[in-house]
């Protein structure tokens, strides 16, 4: 989506985590932390233990200044 929007990863300002289970949170933080290898963007961590059929789910807000 973000390509489609003209953006990339340098672009996130905020995030939103969702983890099916909390416990998971060390090994999650490890893989998210290697996307955002610059400036790392504002983030909430929750657990949602009614997903189904999924561990995490991410939302994400980008932000590019008009040229």
């Amino acid at each position: 989506m973000l390509a489609l929007a003209g953006c990339t990863l340098a672009d996130v300002c905020k995030t939103t985590v969702w983890l099916q289970d909390a416990r998971d949170f060390a090994s999650f933080n490890r893989v998210y932390m290697s996307y955002f290898e610059g400036g790392k963007p504002a983030r909430s961590t929750t657990e949602a233990r009614l997903m189904v059929d999924a561990r995490v789910e991410i939302d994400v807000i980008a932000y590019k200044p008009l040229e």
